[in-house]
């Protein structure tokens, strides 16, 4: 029988972050082969992980990762079971490895084993229900925002003209800005344009419905504000911006910093994430 020291089990603690005694068994199942040993634990995990798959995941947070360069973003939705695993620093930690390696790799599956030793060690059934990857083409950058629970989070893609402008600290703070309207505001798409036709469709619809015992020639009048309305509450550009109290829109406050900038600033696309919707 191989000598496990307490060295030895000590390493492969810290290579797989399993707990002592499972480290230790494994090194004396694998006579002390490092690499047989983690197999070994990871197929056990794999046990582990099978056992509570069909457990609800219900809790969990929202996790980003922006690369140095700002070119490149992920927003990912990773649950557990309970809000007090999501508020656990060890799930907190995987959250974030997982969002650095979904910007390297071609999907989930590839963090299949990731996650798999991570409901082993936590003991929980965690999956990463969705995400979202933005890269930046021309000139612009993307930027995320979590809010403070990490129950809600944005990722935000935001254009310019000149190559100069996205270094320049009124544009990056102007994208921040926007990520936090994102969050509080809950827009529905950038502007009217990106509304779908069957969307507003409906709205006119509805609209109408209310006010149908009016006399016709108010009715068009009526329903033209009701839809204006809507497109200030649901259109990012449209709303209220909420840093300046709502006076002016963020179309408005966007041209104010583009002009400032000599350039032409463009919201190019967003994305908000909200825990279980």
């Amino acid at each position: 029988m191989a000598d496990i020291s307490a060295a030895d089990v000590g390493k492969l603690r810290e290579m797989t972050n399993a707990g002592f005694m499972e480290c230790k068994k494994a090194l004396t199942e694998s006579k002390g082969n490092f690499e047989a040993a983690v197999d070994i634990l990871r197929k056990k995990g794999a046990a582990t992980a099978a056992k509570k798959a069909d457990r609800d995941a219900k809790e969990g947070v929202i996790a980003q990762y922006i690369q140095p360069s700002a070119r490149l973003g992920i927003l990912a939705e990773v649950n557990c079971e309970t809000d007090f695993v999501a508020r656990n620093e060890s799930f907190r930690a995987f959250c974030d490895n997982m969002t650095r390696k979904l910007a390297e790799v071609s999907g989930i599956e590839a963090l299949e084993a990731d996650r798999v030793a991570a409901v082993a060690k936590i003991g929980e059934n965690i999956k990463i229900s969705r995400y979202i990857r933005y890269d930046v083409t021309g000139n612009g950058l993307v930027a995320a925002y979590i809010h403070t629970g990490s129950k809600v989070g944005v990722l935000v893609e935001v254009g310019a003209g000149k190559e100069a402008t996205v270094s320049n600290d009124e544009f990056k703070q102007l994208v921040r800005d926007i990520t936090l309207q994102i969050a509080a505001g809950s827009p529905l798409a950038v502007s009217r344009d990106n509304i779908p036709a069957d969307v507003i469709a409906k709205e006119k619809e509805i609209a109408a419905e209310q006010v149908k015992n009016k006399p016709p020639q108010a009715i068009a009048k009526i329903v033209e504000g009701k839809l204006e309305k809507f497109f200030q509450n649901c259109c990012l550009v449209d709303q209220g911006f909420v840093k300046r109290n709502s006076e002016v829109s963020i179309k408005e406050h966007v041209a104010s910093v583009a002009k400032q900038l000599g350039d032409e600033v463009t919201i190019r696309r967003f994305v908000r994430f909200q825990v279980g919707a």
